[in-house]
């Protein structure tokens, strides 16, 4: 076996042959000069075999590092005429049209960013760390052009923080397969309409049946207005923070209001508050229903909420909704204005309340995702701009798989 065979075997190159190699021991370097195995002049576009106009200059393409030394392919690519496309540079198998990396190395870019930070990417693939951010972008914008939305039949939708000063964007979710299909800069109509009007076509809205979001009218009169077979299910998560925000609002309200020795009574009720029934020892129900006769009116805030919780267990549709109606009656005549308040809302928004108990639809897949979303930014401790954050949110948990789209045998790690 010769030796650039046997390099060959080593690095287990595809679609190339090694004709010569040299070290660079200062730089640590290793130089394959390599051709196309087979390649026959093809067109990139239409695969056509076509005849050599001339030689252009000589390429290189960096590949993955091996036992601490950076290998790089050298080739003079041939310009051919095809009677389609004209002249145009033939065909290179192991790396995309004018990219100066391989299809491997990028491969083992898109993976290793998916689970680390950039600047551990690039010291393990041997480039400086804005070379890699550089190339990372690109390669993700390369895939992803053209990408449409497919099979979107069940939406989520959220905002989340991506910048100091108060800076937005919306997340769309496929709930049904637990990914993000879009993001866009902001948090009013007009940026979700931009989703509606620009991603997704008249049949596809048709085809979204079930789609859920928080209590906010910007998203809720979207999805009403674009989405007219759709199932508006307002998120679980939402409405029980807005009861226990109104639960801790009477709290404050007693706590501003009554004396010292009184507010021994209150101290570290909040959280014992916030908790749910299935969760609280038998030491947690005894402290609460001391309340009815130290503080009746948190008492009432506090049974108001544990008998709101019964809703969500209720399994027929008609059963909910009578005992709903009962609960907004006997909760306004409690006489406490933050509860008041939240049954107003409750009221205005049963319709988009009660069609939880047949879907059992929520925005908890929505929640997991920001998580994700989080420590995204938390890894490159911040974003300077929406393009940057939107492609490691695609990478890593987008709609279309973007390792996957490497051509399968330079997948090598």
């Amino acid at each position: 076996m010769t030796v650039n065979r046997f390099i060959t075997k080593l690095l287990k190159l595809k679609d190339l042959k090694v004709n010569y190699f040299e070290f660079n021991q200062k730089k640590k370097i290793l130089y394959l000069w390599v051709k196309p195995y087979k390649n026959g002049c093809l067109c990139p576009h239409c695969k056509r075999r076509c005849s050599i106009k001339r030689f252009m200059l000589m390429r290189n393409w960096k590949d993955l590092p091996i036992s601490g030394y950076s290998v790089v392919f050298l080739y003079q690519p041939k310009e051919i005429f095809c009677p389609t496309h004209g002249r145009i540079q033939e065909e290179i198998p192991w790396a995309d049209n004018y990219a100066h990396v391989t299809y491997r190395f990028e491969y083992a870019m898109l993976i290793y960013c998916q689970m680390m930070t950039q600047k551990a990417t690039a010291q393990l693939l041997k480039i400086p760390k804005s070379t890699l951010s550089d190339l990372l972008h690109r390669c993700i914008h390369r895939i992803r052009d053209g990408h449409c939305i497919r099979g979107l039949t069940s939406i989520g939708i959220d905002e989340i923080s991506y910048c100091k000063g108060h800076k937005y964007a919306t997340i769309v979710y496929d709930l049904n397969r637990s990914c993000v299909v879009w993001v866009g800069k902001g948090k009013g109509r007009k940026t979700i309409d931009t989703f509606f009007n620009e991603q997704l076509r008249d049949y596809q809205k048709a085809q979204i049946k079930f789609a859920s979001c928080d209590m906010s009218q910007t998203y809720i009169g979207a999805i009403e207005n674009h989405c007219l077979n759709a199932t508006l299910v307002l998120d679980r998560f939402h409405i029980v923070k807005a009861m226990n925000e109104a639960v801790d609002a009477v709290r404050k309200e007693q706590w501003n209001n009554v004396s010292t020795d009184e507010r021994k009574i209150l101290k570290g009720l909040r959280w014992l508050l916030f908790k749910h029934s299935s969760n609280r020892s038998k030491k947690d129900t005894r402290i609460l229903n001391a309340l009815n006769k130290s503080n009746r009116r948190i008492y009432r805030a506090w049974v108001l909420k544990d008998e709101f919780e019964q809703l969500w267990n209720y399994k027929r549709l008609s059963a909910a909704e009578k005992f709903l109606k009962g609960w907004i009656t006997t909760a306004l005549k409690s006489r406490l204005e933050p509860i008041r308040k939240f049954v107003n809302t409750i009221k205005s928004h049963m319709h988009h309340i009660l069609p939880f108990i047949e879907t059992h639809l929520t925005n908890a897949k929505a929640e997991g995702i920001n998580r994700i979303i989080k420590i995204i930014k938390n890894r490159a401790s911040g974003f300077q701009n929406l393009q940057s954050f939107t492609d490691l949110i695609f990478l890593t948990i987008g709609d279309l798989n973007i390792p996957a789209q490497i051509p399968l045998r330079f997948r090598t790690i």
